[in-house]
């Protein structure tokens, strides 16, 4: 009985490590992953509570930067062409949040122990983000295009304007699907 329950704890947090499948509905996502151990709607709708940010674009942000994977890193650059060499950035997890950025984040919240593949610390991270982007940007919170923009140049970024192509399209991206999400979340009740 002892070793039973051993392997369903052990099969039931393996489960939460992988990225989730049918990413393109928030409904199925917070299914998947919406148990007795942890809620990712309950973690997002909490984020939203505190600061503003709809849960639409909570999730459409993570969608965006990892597609819901808990470990996601940027592609490492090639030394001559084959030679697997740094990586761009240090981006990670479900937020891709910077090092430095994710640091400042954890002194400004206290939350020390915050990891960036833990879901709920993840999305509470772009929540606080967003609404930083509001406070330094004067971006509106459901305004899914911008905040993406700023979450991806950075505050100093977005103010000086410096948008490219990738970023926008990326912005473009958040925001369609944020879109998408609201109207998912309203048709399965949630």
């Amino acid at each position: 009985m002892k070793r039973a329950l051993y392997l369903v704890a052990l099969l039931m947090l393996g489960s939460c490590a992988s990225a989730p499948s049918r990413i393109n509905n928030v409904c199925a996502v917070f299914d998947q992953r919406d148990g007795w151990i942890n809620s990712w709607y309950g973690s997002a709708k909490k984020t939203e509570r505190e600061f503003g940010v709809p849960v639409p674009i909570l999730m459409a942000t993570i969608y965006a930067e990892s597609g819901f994977n808990p470990y996601a890193k940027p592609p490492r650059t090639k030394l001559l062409g084959f030679i697997p060499w740094k990586r761009a950035s240090s981006a990670y997890g479900y937020s891709q949040a910077l090092d430095g950025t994710w640091k400042r984040y954890q002194a400004e919240t206290g939350n020390w122990y915050a990891r960036r593949s833990n879901f709920a610390d993840a999305v509470h991270f772009i929540g606080w983000y967003h609404a930083t982007s509001n406070r330094v940007n004067g971006i509106a919170l459901n305004d899914p295009y911008r905040l993406y923009l700023a979450y991806y140049l950075g505050h100093g970024g977005y103010s000086r304007g410096t948008a490219n192509a990738t970023a926008q399209q990326g912005a473009k991206r958040a925001a369609n699907m944020a879109t998408r999400y609201a109207g998912q979340l309203r048709s399965c009740g949630r």
